[in-house]
């Protein structure tokens, strides 16, 4: 026996707060993607990334009631192409974003968070005036209801299962993007040397808008994977954003590997202190931790050679 728990119960907390680690690891990973190629690419601090995870969100809702309202023998199969529209739509609001306000304020930090906390709070009174100030939930396919048993104490809900692998889907493509493909060599050109890119022929301004746009795309699929889990409302991206900076800037800033390691050890931190503290009090204790982490290591879990 330990703190009142048996060695069996003791396996099944550990076995379903890992799981519940993972399922908020998968959603932080994929709001951290967007935003690590967002900052840590491009060195924009985009405070509305959240609110593009709400589109991504608001999307699934929207398509989840057309399809039960005009195609209902459509619904089994309706999510998969929700979640493409989500990325299409966030992906399309983020180049326009670009194109009209965030290009003016390339170099200058100050004025970049400024302009996007004001965007975010224009974006949620949006949010707020078309779908209302309650929280709404789509209709999920019946594939996505239920539950895996392993054993006869641990209940892994399929739901979560599906999150997972939408992750390890959408990060492979990414990280294929940017390291395999003629976009992925133009981004990490710019990004080295931005002079020396545009002395070869690369359109900088084109690859800025195009990768900002993809972030916030990433986001909007982050914000599909958010409504198998919880409900969503105007400010439910804004609830993520803070933990998402802390996982970019503690896994190191351009670093997509530093990334995927900070969401997850963010993640199960929080799952299992929470477990056995208040919610408040779990997310204080994983914090600290991350702060004193920052105090000896500043530049993060991983660093990467940017040619200056």
């Amino acid at each position: 026996m330990l703190l009142g728990y048996s060695f069996s119960d003791w396996g099944s907390i550990l076995a379903m707060q890992g799981f519940a680690g993972l399922s908020l690891f998968s959603v932080l990973l994929l709001m951290a993607l967007g935003l690590a190629i967002i900052f840590g690419q491009m060195g924009v601090i985009n405070m509305a990334h959240g609110e593009f995870m709400t589109i991504g969100a608001y999307t699934i809702y929207v398509t989840s009631k057309l399809t039960e309202q005009y195609f209902p023998a459509f619904m089994p199969y309706y999510f998969v192409v929700a979640i493409l529209a989500a990325f299409i739509i966030a992906f399309a609001v983020g180049y326009a974003v670009e194109f009209l306000l965030i290009r003016r304020l390339y170099k200058r930090p100050l004025d970049t968070l400024l302009a996007t906390w004001g965007l975010s709070l224009i974006m949620q009174q949006v949010f707020r005036s078309i779908f209302g100030g309650r929280e709404v939930s789509p209709t999920l396919p019946q594939w996505l209801m239920g539950s895996w048993s392993p054993t006869a104490t641990i209940d892994i809900p399929i739901n979560g299962l599906f999150v997972m692998a939408l992750t390890i889907v959408v990060t492979t493509a990414v990280l294929l993007s940017l390291y395999k493909s003629r976009w992925g060599l133009k981004v990490r050109a710019t990004t080295q040397n931005r002079s020396m890119a545009g002395a070869v022929g690369i359109n900088t301004k084109k690859i800025d808008r195009i990768t900002f746009a993809v972030g916030c795309g990433v986001a909007g699929i982050a914000g599909a994977a958010f409504t198998t889990i919880a409900s969503t409302g105007p400010t439910s991206g804004s609830q993520y954003i803070v933990d998402t900076f802390l996982v970019v800037v503690f896994g190191g800033a351009a670093s997509l590997l530093g990334t995927i390691a900070s969401a997850f050890s963010i993640a199960q931190a929080q799952a299992i202190l929470t477990f056995f503290m208040t919610n408040a009090m779990g997310k204080v204790a994983t914090l600290l931790t991350i702060i004193v982490i920052l105090m000896l290591r500043p530049e993060g879990l991983f660093t990467s050679k940017i040619r200056k």
